[in-house]
């Protein structure tokens, strides 16, 4: 039995194969297209392209819908109690076909950045996330303090946060860029009105997640 047309068939196929998930990397998961960030001082902006998987309200003693939860009321205080002992977290997950580069939600002075290790979970839920690989983002504005976490997922093992403490940005720049599936959360204070519901589908730098309360 002649062996090589199996053999080129499948260097053939090999190639591509190869050729196709080039294709993807390049063309399509690194694409970062032009985003027209509306204007104003008072608005929030979203981090990230995907779908709302979680709106929630938090106190600092409960969380809404998870007020039985020990546990997850304190991974929850964790993430919120640097910016704010009341307000909302908003989550966006991003599938591997969604823009993957981060935008900044508003513009003002990089506080701090901290990158945590943990887990790889599928992240499509608020209560996987929060226990996978981290980068937390501190960002300091003119009325509002937020925070900005690029999540790593089961598929994205690699968060990549292009700022640094004292840096200043603005809104719709962009700051940040996870491999693959993954989810970003904000951490936003109560002197903001929410302007997003669970299930919508967002836009990094354009869709308005927020406006800021004067």
């Amino acid at each position: 039995m002649d062996i090589m047309p199996i053999i080129s068939y499948l260097l053939l196929s090999l190639g591509l194969l190869s050729a196709a998930v080039l294709f993807f990397w390049k063309v399509i998961f690194l694409r970062n297209p032009a985003r027209n960030t509306p204007l104003g001082d008072d608005i929030i902006v979203s981090p990230a392209d995907g779908k709302v998987i979680e709106v929630l309200e938090f106190d600092g003693k409960e969380v809404q819908l998870y007020k039985g939860d020990k546990r997850f009321l304190g991974l929850i205080n964790t993430l919120t109690s640097d910016v704010s002992q009341s307000g909302y977290i908003v989550s966006i997950f991003m599938s591997p076909l969604d823009v993957h580069h981060n935008r900044a939600p508003i513009s003002g002075k990089i506080r701090s950045v901290k990158h945590s290790d943990g887990k790889f979970l599928a992240v499509n839920t608020l209560e996987a996330g929060l226990v996978n690989e981290k980068s937390e983002i501190i960002i300091e504005g003119a009325s509002v303090t937020i925070k900005m976490i690029q999540i790593a997922g089961f598929l994205a093992r690699r968060v990549i946060t292009h700022v640094s403490a004292n840096d200043q940005v603005n809104t719709g720049q962009v700051i940040g860029l996870i491999n693959l599936g993954s989810q970003v959360t904000l951490v936003l204070p109560e002197s903001v009105d929410i302007k997003i519901t669970k299930g919508d589908r967002v836009i990094a730098g354009e869709t308005i997640l927020a406006k800021i309360n004067s």
